[in-house]
């Protein structure tokens, strides 16, 4: 036990060391790529003048090139990535850091040509390269304009898409709409380089006969409302546009995220707005503000996780011993307390009898929270809430509004409840699944259940505890694991399932988690530790990394701890695992651990490797 606790002195040293004056953790938020090479281009087209910040960014891109010329994703991803490879080329180009005849670039390009051209790439990316001017808009886009007038009590509507679905469909609906390109003076030409057998966007959408039916169901609907065409039209584009506006949080972002700000930037212009128009100055500086840096160079973060990690490390400071009077929690807690919304959001839509009261993921969110942020506040601020009415209004906010956003099937999702559609399967969208729909997940009722179960007063017994067990009952893979849809992917979700389940009242012996037990301890490593690749979301199975991670064997320990409420030989090799390795420096301490689209999105959360060891190591030492 001694190893165990200097352990756990180490990491809670290094965490109070990193804590900002403000009170909040602020490690990276780091998604690859993608954001530098679009920030480049944004840049560029609009004419911006930051070479310091382009040549940054274009350097840290190149830092990430492959000996074969490709980027990857993830470390075991095979070759590379086409999407990833394709943008980076473009944005080192359009740098003017980087020349057309650099041998680096040519080794991308025969990278590209070789994996299919620009028609394997990911949608985003064709949206990307139609409104820079880099190819054709398609004919049609499967989602029209005129969506957003049909009411929320039809079948399907705008509102049946998830937050993250609209933030982003918003501009695109906008600039497809329009056909809109705009092409900077000096824009490096793929055309003829990088394109194959592109048909006028025919490869865009997916065409079946299922769609057909939906879009028919589309047209009859838009041709029932009431009013001219043109009128709708017109409508239908001002109440896009003012959608976009009226979510735009106080840093200038549309809804906090890069995608959706910087689309939004050129639906504005397609409108109309002239470059220097303050709200989209404002955006620009938004976009800016994200930027934080990894070994030396600038990273543009997707969004930040300021208020995930703070919440998340200041209840794993708490389990390992740290009072909540201690400043370094105090200070954090006051920074969540100073977090919690206040504001109705799209969510009310879906749940209009609720009152505000959870949190966001990013320091900047004020009108989306989301149910596993809001949990994870709650957790750290549990141990102030005793004497001080701010902490008290502020729990039973945040704690009612966590009920209040159980799905009908009994699970949580996100962001919005409900927003599962069946016929959102139906739209010929790249990972419509992913895009469009915010359904039940393992990992967020779990993490519910366990916050419901372990934090606040709720009867075992209570209606939604009972309901939220049956969902993970009936959503365990049949070889006992659970898929989790915000991490990679089944050891995050059996953690979260497992833990849940244990809270809510279910005993170590029965078959679901005795089946989970058997399942981790059959995938262990050989040096104690679990590892699982990226590569699981997109295959829908668990695929092995081949290598330890300390996140992992954090998640797959303390599953073990929670199940077994008692010491195993699994346990304590995999606690020696996290002993040995909690200063290992290597391509797995930097393997993403977190994912938001499969085989697309895949997000190394610079935090994890420090709390939940902390968390797993905690929970070890309690049992004696």
């Amino acid at each position: 036990m001694e190893d165990v606790q200097n352990g756990i002195d180490t990491l809670i040293e290094q965490l109070k060391q990193s804590q900002s004056p403000k009170g909040s953790w602020d490690f990276p938020f780091e998604t690859g790529i993608a954001t530098d090479c679009y920030m480049i281009i944004l840049l560029k087209t609009l004419e911006i003048d930051d070479d310091n910040l382009i040549r940054g960014l274009a350097e840290r891109i190149l830092s990430r090139q492959e000996k074969n010329g490709a980027w990857k994703l993830f470390f075991d991803e095979g070759e590379g990535n086409l999407t990833a490879t394709l943008e980076a080329y473009y944005a080192l180009l359009f740098s003017g850091f980087v020349q057309k005849n650099d041998g680096r670039l040519r080794a991308a390009r025969r990278f590209i040509q070789r994996s299919g051209g620009i028609e394997q790439a990911h949608m985003f990316t064709k949206i990307m390269l139609a409104l820079t001017g880099q190819m054709k808009w398609p004919p049609f886009f499967p989602i029209p304009l005129e969506m957003i007038l049909l009411p929320a009590s039809f079948p399907l509507n705008f509102y049946s898409f998830s937050e993250f679905g609209r933030a982003n469909l918003a501009p695109i609906m906008i600039l497809a709409d329009r056909k809109f390109q705009l092409r900077a003076v000096g824009s490096p030409d793929l055309a003829g380089e990088l394109k194959g057998r592109e048909k006028d966007g025919i490869e865009w959408f997916r065409d079946d006969g299922a769609w057909r039916g939906l879009e028919s169901f589309f047209a009859k609907s838009i041709k029932n409302l009431l009013g001219l065409p043109d009128e709708l039209h017109k409508l239908a584009t001002e109440k896009t546009k003012n959608y976009m506006l009226d979510r735009i949080e106080p840093d200038g972002t549309f809804f906090g995220y890069f995608s959706s700000t910087f689309l939004m930037i050129f639906a504005l212009l397609s409108l109309g707005f002239k470059q220097t128009d303050p709200v989209i100055a404002a955006a620009v500086e938004g976009l800016k503000g994200m930027k934080c840096e990894i070994d030396g160079f600038p990273h543009m973060q997707y969004t930040t996780a300021t208020v995930w990690n703070t919440s998340l490390i200041s209840y794993a400071l708490q389990e390992a011993g740290v009072s909540a009077d201690d400043p370094v929690v105090e200070k954090a807690n006051r920074y969540l307390l100073g977090h919690q919304h206040y504001k109705y959001g799209d969510w009310a839509i879906h749940n209009p009898y609720a009152f505000p009261g959870g949190w966001g993921f990013a320091d900047s969110n004020t009108i989306h929270p989301d149910v596993d942020d809001s949990t994870a506040s709650l957790r750290a601020i549990a141990g102030s809430v005793q004497g001080d009415p701010n902490y008290q209004h502020a729990w039973e906010r945040g704690t009612q509004w966590v009920l209040s956003m159980q799905n009908k099937d009994g699970g949580w999702p996100a962001f919005e409840k409900n927003t599962d559609s069946r016929l959102l399967s139906l739209f010929p969208i790249q990972k419509a699944s992913f895009l469009l729909a915010d359904p039940s997940s393992a990992d967020l009722t779990g993490r519910t259940l366990e916050f419901l179960c372990n934090e606040t007063n709720l009867d075992r017994n209570h209606p939604s505890v009972k309901a939220g067990v049956e969902w993970l009952l009936k959503n365990q893979e049949k070889d006992g694991s659970w898929y989790g849809r915000w991490g990679i992917c089944y050891i995050y979700g059996t953690w979260a399932a497992v833990t849940g389940l244990r809270a809510a009242g279910v005993v170590p012996g029965h078959h679901a988690i005795e089946r989970a037990v058997d399942w981790l301890k059959g995938i262990q490593n050989s040096d104690g530790g679990w590892g699982e690749s990226c590569r699981s979301d997109s295959a829908e199975k668990y695929i092995p990394l081949g290598a330890s991670t300390l996140t992992d064997t954090a998640w797959a320990v303390d599953a073990l701890i929670a199940a077994t409420g008692r010491p195993t030989k699994e346990i304590h090799a995999g606690i020696k695992y996290l002993l040995d390795n909690l200063d290992q420096q290597n391509w797995t301490t930097r393997y993403p651990k977190g994912q938001g689209m499969a085989g697309d999105f895949y997000i190394h959360y610079h935090s994890y490797n420090h709390f939940f060891p902390l968390l797993t190591l905690a929970h070890y030492k309690k049992l004696g």
